[in-house]
């Protein structure tokens, strides 16, 4: 398509762009009027600049769809083709799909180039010999494989950046020099990148790799490696021994000193990445537990790892998408895992010694009871329970007589049951003061306080066995190998914290 445009200057210009298309709109609008079998279509009012070549969509539109031909008016366009289209059916203008009627001049019956095109001046301020405005050097590369591709296991860098000194080449991409660095796509698409020291760590979805920074690997003849200077950004790329990554779960990654912490949901480990390479620490008595756990979260599922300051202690809160969820943390003092916790966070880490979780666009500053009190999350008041299993003498047969406990008044056992199924519900403690409450408690199936201990007998509510001569509610103690017992304390209107030194039962032999 020509245009002949007639300039009465001695200077060049630039035809710039079509004012037809930089001024169309995506938007849409409403049908004025059923339209059946025609190609003309009016539209209440536009929602945005609408002009000739726009694709037209609605419920039901024909594929591919048609376009408008012809602008009238301001409300009224002329489509491609034939259509059938009901009253107020709303009208989805696109993009531009056709550009052989453009341009075309509003309300005209004919296109008129010549009203649509934005002229400028090529020369600066109009001047004779003045400097000439140009493109300019333009960067391409010729790339035989037009497709876009996806390399999710490399990596690539940019020139540098120096805030002090003002240097940034962020947007530097040298192509004469080798930036890219690819690492073994079976391990998977690279998921988090860390810098420690002079090295860079790469964590894959299904490998844990350290990329030497500034400095490359020469081995010894025992192939040992011995880093020396290099002029490579990224030098040799060393994975770490054990075919363990962090799936697909970067979010589970803390850190605290040397000590790296996640999650290979893969395998159903939980790993820390230490100085003596990668352990699995949820196999320090909690195997079973994560294998059960982590293999129901599902791609879609949320493993969240935070850095407890104020304990030292690793959180891990695992939430599958039904809405359960698991937390719990680590210890390194203890080398075990020595807590569940009720709440469930968004997000959370460490300030000055200070732990914060996020929920619910709010933030929360964790262990400070002067607010709402102990055991309180987000709100919500939780009680504080303990599990304990009694296995003493572990083949012998064992009637547990009593429950006692060492600590601070207030403790209740919720439940006590052996290897019997058997649960014996003993009612919540109270603290005795004076010689007539303790005389009165002694008939009573509650804590008795003695020498600051807390003890209480143990009554049987197991029905009688058959073939048994003595046994059931007439009895006291509960018969069975071995015994799980949960205390609970009610942290309601509780201003201190509650403590829970031990808690022991009293057994005799019942295997005779």
């Amino acid at each position: 398509m020509a245009a002949i445009l007639e300039l009465k200057y001695f200077n060049s210009f630039w035809l710039k762009k079509l004012d037809t298309i930089v001024e169309v709109e995506n938007t849409t609008a409403v049908l004025d009027g059923a339209v059946d079998g025609d190609t003309t279509i009016i539209i209440t009012e536009a929602n945005g600049n609408i002009g000739v070549g726009q694709n037209v969509s609605w419920d039901g539109a024909p594929v591919p769809n048609p376009y408008i031909y012809k602008k009238t008016s301001a409300t009224e366009f002329i489509l491609s083709e034939a259509v059938d289209i009901d009253d107020a059916e709303v009208l989805t203008f696109g993009p531009i799909t056709n550009f052989d009627y453009i341009p075309a001049a509003y309300g005209a019956s004919e296109a008129d180039p010549s009203t649509d095109w934005f002229v400028e001046e090529a020369r600066i301020r109009g001047g004779y010999n003045n400097t000439n405005v140009d493109l300019g050097v333009k960067a391409y590369i010729v790339e035989d494989n037009i497709n876009q591709q996806h390399r999710q296991n490399s990596l690539i860098y940019s020139g540098v950046f120096n805030s002090r000194t003002g240097v940034n080449k962020t947007n530097e991409f040298s192509v004469g020099e080798d930036i890219t660095r690819s690492l073994d796509p079976a391990n998977g698409s690279i998921q988090k990148l860390y810098s420690e020291d002079t090295n860079l760590i790469v964590f894959q979805e299904f490998k844990v790799s350290q990329a030497l920074i500034d400095k490359d690997a020469i081995y010894s003849a025992e192939g040992q490696p011995m880093t020396t200077s290099g002029a490579m950004v990224i030098g040799q790329v060393q994975a770490y021994a054990g075919n363990y990554g962090i799936g697909t779960n970067p979010e589970s990654f803390a850190v605290y000193g040397f000590r790296k912490y996640f999650v290979d949901r893969n395998r159903n480990a939980v790993l820390r990445l230490s100085q003596d390479g990668i352990s699995e620490i949820s196999e320090y008595g909690m195997g079973d537990f994560f294998r059960d756990n982590l293999s129901e979260i599902g791609n879609n599922g949320f493993i969240l790892g935070m850095w407890d300051m104020h304990n030292k202690e690793y959180v891990l809160s695992m939430q599958p998408v039904d809405g359960t969820y698991k937390t719990l943390t680590f210890d390194e003092d203890v080398a075990g895992w020595t807590s569940f916790f009720d709440y469930k966070p968004n997000q959370g880490g460490s300030l000055r010694n200070n732990f914060y979780t996020f929920k619910n666009g709010e933030i929360w500053k964790h262990y400070s009871p002067s607010n709402t009190g102990w055991g309180s999350f987000y709100g919500i008041t939780y009680d504080s329970a303990v599990e304990v299993i009694f296995n003493p003498e572990v083949s012998l047969v064992k009637t547990f007589k009593t429950i006692n406990y060492e600590g601070g008044p207030g403790w209740e056992t919720l439940s006590f049951y052996t290897d019997s199924d058997v649960s014996v519900p003993v009612s919540k403690a109270t603290y005795t003061t004076t010689l007539a409450d303790l005389e009165l408690q002694l008939f009573t199936n509650s804590f008795k306080r003695k020498e600051d201990k807390y003890f209480a007998n143990l009554v049987n509510i197991t029905p009688a066995a058959n073939s048994e001569i003595v046994w059931g509610n007439s009895m006291t103690g509960v018969k069975g190998t071995t015994a799980t017992v949960r205390m609970n304390y009610n942290n309601e209107n509780l201003n201190k914290s509650a403590e829970l030194f031990a808690v022991s039962s009293e057994y005799i032999d019942s295997s005779y």
